[in-house]
């Protein structure tokens, strides 16, 4: 398990994503009047061990927007303009590759130090970086799974 879940018995378990959601939305979604667009927000909790940027029990948004020929420049806009909005236009924001299993290509998302603006500290790690979240297109094997024709794409 990747996540490292919390079970209550063997049949019940802790929420550790939000992403259910996004099927049960992409189901009932009438693509004939236009693009998904959806956010799915919710408290999540992990085995994790507690520190500055880790938590057992945290918040977690997902968002999914499904569409004919989104592009990974579109994810990226949408990132830039989103942490910007949250984390403030002074901040630089980079974007590393990654790797999640519903995600191909992947990329974690960075924001630089709030505290030494990107000099290095106790509270980046001595990074200059502070990892905010990890997105990615979804994979072409989650749409098919979800019935929905290879003219589609998403973020």
């Amino acid at each position: 398990d990747m996540q490292e879940t919390f079970y209550i018995t063997n049949e019940l378990l802790m929420r550790s994503q939000t992403s259910p959601m996004q099927a049960r939305t992409m189901e009932k979604h009438d693509f004939t009047k236009g693009p998904l667009k959806m956010i799915s927000p919710g408290v999540v909790y992990r085995r994790d061990d507690d520190d500055a940027t880790h938590s057992h029990q945290f918040h977690q948004m997902e968002g999914l927007v499904i569409d004919k020929h989104i592009t990974m420049a579109d994810l990226k806009g949408t990132l830039l303009a989103m942490c910007q909005h949250v984390f403030g236009k002074d901040r630089t924001i980079r974007l590393r590759p990654s790797y999640f299993p519903f995600t191909e290509p992947s990329v974690e998302v960075d924001v630089s130090c709030f505290r030494c603006g990107g000099k290095g500290c106790p509270v980046c790690k001595y990074t200059g970086w502070i990892e905010v979240l990890g997105a990615g297109m979804v994979h072409p094997n989650v749409l098919r799974a979800a019935n929905m024709m290879l003219t589609y794409t998403a973020l």
